[in-house]
């Protein structure tokens, strides 16, 4: 799965701010070549030789081949493979010409050094990305995903009360019923939960028109199920899902099937032939805001969220996770119980 900061900056959602766009490929033959050589690699998922024929296809360009620079970080997050990654993401900074490029820019990198530092339990990645964010927010006060990241990276450094400051800032530039509005509260109010491995938080109205945001339910044990009617394992997982859903239908604990299906009328008669009762949302597709922001990318593939909203388990393919289910069930009935009792 994405971490959030990765979905917050590499995305680069910023009011008002517009990513460049990137030439196709790289304008030196033998840099071409390499490029089009690193495409053919990641087709076959063959990622090592793709991330290194990329950076062949950079040093070509002489660093500045700012399409063969995001695969690099692209691939490279995903392999950690850190050195190349902050390389590439140096050179764009470098590149930045407009103060908007260079806010962009020194965000990314900030989430890189900030997901960097959670792989590697370093507080210099964190005193790092600090640095880059607030770099990034010199130039651009008014940057919603620098504010929010430059929390996350304080909180790590336990620096508590500066996080809840760029917290409360963030909240200031957001709409109320915004998701990531709604998890910036959640760090103020708790700022252990920052340093968490937290679902990224969303905000969806399913088939039945109900709004379900994540953390909204916070008390609740969630399991998202990303599915799509067109794929086979997905139909042989579902009387399994059928069969959560029903067994623990009044506790505290939630399912929410997401489609990646781009049919959306086929969807909902399946769903209605099927009997699915329990929340339905239509992503429509691997490019939905859900998949996206979850990475899903394989189907059947499931999240396991406990009732703080920290990730607890993640599957791909139809594996069990009742198991797991009823013990953070069990959690939650046993913290309201303790909860009564001390009353």
């Amino acid at each position: 799965m994405r971490t959030l900061t990765a979905v917050l900056c590499a995305m680069l959602l910023v009011q008002g701010f517009a990513q460049e766009k990137l030439a196709d490929e790289p304008t030196n033959e033998k840099a071409q070549k390499a490029f089009k050589e690193g495409l053919s690699y990641l087709h076959e998922r063959m990622y090592t030789a793709a991330l290194d024929s990329f950076k062949k296809a950079d040093k070509l360009e002489a660093g500045r081949c700012r399409v063969c620079e995001n695969r690099i970080i692209q691939i490279g997050e995903e392999l950690r493979e850190w050195k190349p990654v902050e390389n590439a993401a140096e050179e764009i900074i470098g590149q930045a010409q407009q103060p908007r490029d260079a806010a962009l820019a020194h965000c990314q990198f900030g989430t890189i050094l900030f997901d960097e530092g959670i792989d590697r339990h370093k507080d210099e990645l964190f005193n790092r990305a600090h640095d880059e964010y607030t770099k990034a927010l010199t130039v651009a006060p008014r940057f919603p995903a620098a504010v929010f990241q430059d929390g996350r990276a304080l909180a790590y450094l336990k620096q508590d009360e500066a996080a809840k400051k760029r917290f409360q800032q963030f909240i200031e530039m957001n709409s109320e019923d915004s998701p990531d509005r709604q998890r910036a509260l959640l760090y103020i109010a708790e700022p252990e939960l920052a340093r968490a491995l937290m679902a990224p938080p969303f905000a969806v109205t399913t088939l039945d028109g109900k709004k379900i945001s994540l953390d909204e339910l916070q008390g609740k044990v969630v399991l998202m199920d990303f599915w799509a009617t067109w794929c086979q394992p997905c139909r042989e997982a579902l009387p399994r899902i059928r069969e959560i859903a029903k067994k623990f239908d009044g506790q505290p604990l939630i399912v929410l099937s997401v489609s990646v299906d781009q049919d959306e009328t086929k969807w909902k008669e399946f769903v209605a032939s099927n009997e699915m009762t329990w929340p339905q949302y239509f992503d429509n597709g691997f490019s939905g805001p859900l998949a996206k922001t979850f990475g899903v990318q394989a189907i059947p593939h499931t999240f396991t969220i406990d009732a703080d909203g920290i990730l607890q388990d993640e599957q791909i393919g139809d594996a069990s996770i009742e198991g797991k289910l009823k013990k953070l069930v069990k959690r939650v009935q046993e913290k309201h119980s303790d909860g009564k009792t001390s009353q």
